[in-house]
């Protein structure tokens, strides 16, 4: 999932450019008492506030900035069942039984999307089917490998292909393997992340943007201090980005060195032609490659190729980003070499060192949602619901998450980015061989 843009990228991506959103909502200028103060307006914190108020609860839900302003407005739109770290953390810390627990839930937070989208009748162009594909014979075996393992173990059903093959699923000479599943799929990240917000909304949450929580004091009751405000609560949910300054030393210091930003940029095509996007991917999958350093791409409802990759593990941007992502777009697609770019954008995403999710607890009345690693489109809202369910004195489900061990990046503040940075080139460096 993305975060805020780069200053050298274009100032909005392509789904700030064809949303409308509503008025700003107004900053905290008063003091109130809750039952739940939720900090971060993306998907995890409107899901959560969502699911509190269901229950019952006062919920007040603050802001840095604007709603979905972060990730859950910028991501690649890829709605994927499983998580990034794969199966292999819950399977060797929780054993077979919790490992097939947390593939069911994140089956489950994949059908949530679902769900929302027509209780709330959310207009967010919403399409079903993912596609795995493989660039090399050794990502082929792997691909391979994975699919039937995930099939034999956890009930996974794909479609596997090889060779000439994949020209069904997709007309590029990059890739000799694919895997299409259709549980996963692709919708308009910030369209569906504003219609949650008016769910919420609807459902009595009160949501103040523009209020960057400065200060958390903690106790039988929380107290969170924003500039010209403050929210006393029973209960408190950190659901933004704890690598961010406005939510770090001041609000989660224990936190940080377990999260790292990983730059990660997306451009997007002028229009294309329809009839040529059906040919190149005819069932309009959204597409995600093996490699390590990954590409993922898809198209939009209005016929964009939306084509993600080209990550940065220095936080700074890649130079000539436009022109590299533009010809790596026309390796996978020689077609839509040269075809004009309107939008590049960008950000990070939050990573554990392990890529599984980080929720847990801090105290008794203190909960925190990170660590999606690229997965958090679905995770988000599921972790959304887990959090709720645990405030509400039903943790089973949360603590299979909780459960799991994370540990710190190595090399503390000044040198776990040189460290994060050696590690990315060597995987790359796999991957090319």
């Amino acid at each position: 999932m993305l975060l805020n843009s780069d200053t050298q990228l274009n100032q909005h991506s392509y789904y700030e450019a064809s949303v409308q959103r509503p008025p700003l909502q107004p900053a905290l200028q008063e003091d109130l008492s809750v039952d739940v103060v939720v900090v971060g307006a993306g998907y995890a914190g409107l899901s959560a506030a969502i699911e509190l108020a269901r229950r019952g609860y006062q919920v007040v839900l603050l802001e840095a900035d604007r709603v979905c302003s972060g990730a859950s407005g910028r991501n690649g739109g890829q709605a994927i069942v499983g998580y990034a770290s794969g199966q292999a953390p819950f399977e060797q810390q929780l054993g077979p039984k919790q490992a097939r627990l947390a593939w069911d839930l994140s089956v489950q937070a994949v059908q949530l999307i679902d769900e929302r989208v027509r209780e709330f009748q959310i207009d967010c162009d919403l399409v079903k089917g993912y596609l795995y594909v493989a660039d090399s014979a050794r990502k082929a075996r792997a691909l391979e490998a994975d699919m039937a393992t995930m099939t034999r173990d956890y009930g996974l059903v794909t479609e596997l292909a090889t060779g000439a093959d994949v020209q069904r699923h997709i007309q590029s000479p990059r890739y000799c393997a694919s895997a299409f599943e259709s549980i996963s799929g692709h919708l308009h990240p910030l369209k569906y992340g504003l219609g949650l917000a008016q769910a919420a909304q609807q459902l009595g949450v009160r949501i103040f943007e523009q209020s960057a929580v400065l200060r958390l004091d903690r106790g039988a009751r929380l107290m969170a201090h924003t500039a010209h405000g403050s929210v006393s609560a029973r209960f408190g949910v950190l659901a933004g980005n704890c690598t961010l300054p406005e939510y770090g030393a001041q609000v989660a210091p224990e936190l940080q060195a377990r999260i790292m930003p990983v730059g990660t940029y997306i451009i997007g095509t002028a229009p294309l032609d329809a009839a040529l996007c059906q040919r190149l991917l005819p069932s309009n999958a959204a597409v995600c490659d093996n490699n390590f350093i990954l590409d993922y791409f898809r198209f939009s409802a209005d016929h964009r190729m939306l084509f993600g990759g080209r990550v940065s593990y220095s936080t700074r941007t890649p130079a000539k980003l436009k022109e590299l992502m533009a010809q790596r777009l026309g390796q996978v697609f020689p077609p839509l070499q040269g075809a004009p770019i309107d939008f590049v954008w960008g950000g990070f995403v939050d990573i554990s060192m392990n890529r599984a999710p980080d929720f847990g607890r801090l105290g008794d009345n203190l909960y925190y949602l990170q660590g999606f690693s690229g997965h958090g489109v679905a995770l988000t809202g599921l972790a959304g619901q887990l959090v709720a369910q645990a405030v509400a004195g039903q943790a089973e489900r949360f603590d299979v998450f909780a459960q799991l061990r994370h540990h710190p990046f190595p090399g503390g503040p000044l040198l776990r980015t040189p460290s994060l940075v050696l590690g990315m080139l060597y995987h790359r460096l796999l991957d090319r061989l």
